[in-house]
């Protein structure tokens, strides 16, 4: 390969190793994809950046096709291209992004949908208290914990009070096959949920007509236990005010959380731990997960869990 080629993915390595702050793992992973995509591409006696087509990107997903590669593997190598020829556009390389109307396969595995920081700082802002109530002091401590926590509805309905260390600011949360694990609240969430328990859930509480729900965090405007049901109406209903652009869905914040920790660095293995996969295979899902969008709002660190 040219030394041309070479210094554009060295530079474009470097653009999202150093100026972005990926973290290695990431970034060894767009350099393998690179490597495959840049060697196919002097086999066929592409030389240059600039003498790319979209026919050359479209060859080199059906050779990957031919090459025995999963569905999910072509759909995670065709979004590092996509993101290379994205750089390469931004930096002034060439006129065009040939790789933009490039589809992975219609039976790769669906990778989940996040919003971007932007979207989920809007989401959480849209459900920011305007008056003393307890259903709104509730739904942002309850936001603002799914997106702390990246726990699943069902782990935040679920949680009762004595499961929260508000001092070490850590939660104990259960999970599937009753499996429970420590994660830490951010600043935000902290917030937030000592001023819901403060101010609002005695007020919930109180609404109860039969024995009080003296257990469980989150109530419902009967003074019981939130139901999933109605924990994702109040996403849904965020996402609404907030006018975003794309649909939710009830683990929308948990992909998302998982997505932003691991484009600020933080080692996949410990976002398993933290998110309770069973298996470190579905967390890596998140390591390319809609790149270039990330890429334009990409932070340093997850921004609710400073403080």
């Amino acid at each position: 390969m040219n030394s041309g080629m070479d210094e554009l993915v060295t530079q474009f390595l470097e653009y999202i190793g150093v100026e972005r702050g990926l973290s290695p793992a990431t970034v060894s992973a767009y350099q393998s994809d690179l490597a495959m995509y840049r060697e196919w591409l002097e086999r066929h006696g592409v030389e240059d950046a600039a003498a790319i087509s979209q026919d050359d990107v479209e060859q080199f997903v059906a050779w990957m096709h031919e090459d025995g590669q999963s569905a999910t593997s072509i759909s995670r190598r065709l979004a590092s291209v996509h993101m290379f020829h994205r750089f390469l556009l931004n930096n002034g390389d060439v006129v065009a992004d040939v790789s933009a109307a490039v589809k992975p396969p219609k039976n790769a595995q669906t990778l989940p949908d996040v919003l971007t920081v932007e979207q989920v700082s809007a989401l959480l802002d849209a459900a920011t208290p305007v008056v003393d109530d307890p259903v709104q002091l509730r739904d942002k401590a309850l936001l603002e914990f799914l997106y702390a926590t990246g726990c699943r509805v069902s782990e935040a309905t679920g949680a009762d009070l004595n499961d929260v260390d508000m001092e070490n600011r850590l939660v104990k949360l259960t999970g599937k096959g009753n499996k429970q694990r420590l994660v830490p609240l951010g600043s935000y969430a902290l917030k937030a949920l000592e001023q819901y328990v403060a101010q609002g859930r005695e007020r919930l509480e109180a609404k109860s007509t039969g024995a009080r729900e003296r257990r469980a965090i989150f109530l419902n405007k009967r003074g019981k236990r939130l139901s999933r049901q109605s924990a994702w109406e109040v996403i849904a209903q965020a996402g609404e005010r907030a006018h975003l652009p794309v649909a939710l869905h009830p683990h929308t914040l948990r992909h998302s959380c998982a997505t932003h920790l691991l484009a600020g660095g933080m080692d996949v293995r410990t976002v398993q731990e933290m998110l309770g996969h069973a298996s470190v295979t579905t967390t890596q899902r998140y390591t390319h997960v809609t790149p270039d969008a990330l890429i334009e709002t990409y932070i340093m660190s997850h921004p609710r869990a400073r403080g």
